[in-house]
């Protein structure tokens, strides 16, 4: 078992480390973590721009990683305090987006502006205890390659997005969502998807069941 294994298996360890790491209720790592840890527990690649706004709200004790020439812009919150972020190569986090781990993004992905994607959820089945003191769990996002999440979605936990997907503006996203289809709403259905004999976008055809037609 290695030394961080043992760390977040002792519940005194662990909030010992949590404060040195960064100040009571709050996500944001202390100074010296951003200066003098993060740089060596997390890979940057190549030509990977983070503007000067953005905001990385990532520790050591989970991985960060960017790819080569991917951009995270000004305004941005990145967090990896419940689980991993990996973002991969030329993607592109837009303005005010929000991303918190457990969360696997992939080449070439274009996230528009206002884009919530969290692989974390808070608890609230004990009525006895206000939501903020309950246990959270996590259940990984997944977005393939060459996808483009439009302006103000939500994408929630659990959720792979296929390769070349489109999500419009202002879904919600629950399920997966299969590769090369576009998907829009709240709660996100499909609306089109590429056929590869006619080389279209094509609308999915309506399936008779018994609850009625979808």
């Amino acid at each position: 078992m290695s030394f961080i294994q043992k760390v977040k298996k002792d519940p005194r360890l662990k909030a010992f480390a949590l404060y040195l790491l960064m100040p009571k209720n709050q996500a944001k790592p202390r100074w010296w973590v951003r200066q003098f840890m993060n740089p060596f527990y997390h890979k940057k690649g190549v030509n990977a721009v983070f503007q000067g706004k953005s905001r990385l709200d990532v520790l050591p004790f989970n991985s960060f990683t960017v790819g080569n020439d991917s951009v995270i812009e000004d305004y941005a919150v990145v967090n990896n305090g419940m689980g991993h972020v990996h973002i991969g190569e030329g993607s592109f986090v837009g303005l005010f987006d929000v991303v918190i781990g457990p969360v696997t993004i992939g080449n070439h992905v274009i996230i528009a502006q206002h884009v919530v994607i969290s692989g974390l959820n808070h608890g609230y089945e004990d009525v006895r205890l206000p939501i903020k003191a309950q246990p959270c769990s996590t259940a990984e996002i997944v977005i393939e390659d060459e996808c483009w999440i439009g302006a103000n979605a939500v994408v929630t936990a659990g959720v792979r997005i296929g390769k070349h997907a489109v999500v419009a503006a202002g879904s919600v996203v629950t399920k997966d969502v299969p590769p090369y289809s576009i998907v829009g709403g709240n709660p996100a259905r499909v609306l089109k998807k590429y056929n590869p004999e006619s080389e279209k976008w094509e609308k999915p055809q309506p399936v008779l069941t018994a609850q009625g037609i979808y």
